[in-house]
């Protein structure tokens, strides 16, 4: 079972993200999970969310304390909050920014992937929604939903919104997943 724990800020679409990963997990015929960890926070303050994906059925619902994937969509959480409690050498750690200002993480976690989520979240939405944008980093590097089943994913959770907020989320998605090395 893979189990993605997602850190951000309240307000970033944290939980909107784990959602979508569950979503794209499902239109691959796998077992899914998505939900949030927060109580009274408000915007800005660091929050997570989770997701687990399994090829059988999930029977836990505690939250994650040891994550095969880390999303770290707001990299000043590093200097804050243990994001990595629980993390192993062998977890995957994406984060949100376009170069690795923490080359003492190199050795720690040998799986580690930066994105310039927020950049393209700026560049494509003119502010910096991270959420949907880090996921095609996510796919690219985890290899456990594709980039056509994340496009579904939020083509349905966004069906309320309309078709350009959906395109540019899609185009988002694309972007994040071309440009991840």
């Amino acid at each position: 079972m893979e189990q993605i724990r997602i850190h951000g800020r309240g307000g970033q679409g944290v939980v909107t993200a784990a959602e979508l990963i569950a979503m794209a997990a499902f239109y691959e015929g796998r077992e899914a999970q998505a939900f949030p960890s927060f109580g009274v926070e408000r915007t800005g303050a660091p929050i997570q969310s989770f997701a687990r994906i399994s090829d059988t059925r999930i029977v836990t619902r505690e939250q994650i304390y040891k994550p095969t994937v880390l999303i770290i969509q707001d990299a000043t959480l590093l200097e804050t909050v243990d994001v990595f409690y629980g993390a192993s050498a062998k977890t995957i750690v994406i984060i949100n920014s376009a170069e690795n200002k923490w080359p003492e993480l190199n050795q720690r976690f040998p799986r580690l992937y930066f994105t310039p989520a927020t950049e393209i979240a700026m560049k494509i939405f003119g502010k910096n929604m991270v959420n949907t944008v880090i996921l095609g980093a996510f796919a690219k590097h985890t290899k456990l939903v594709s980039l056509e089943s994340l496009k579904k994913a939020v083509a349905e959770k966004f069906s309320e919104k309309g078709a350009a907020i959906i395109a540019k989320n899609i185009q988002a998605i694309t972007e994040d997943y071309e440009s991840a090395a």
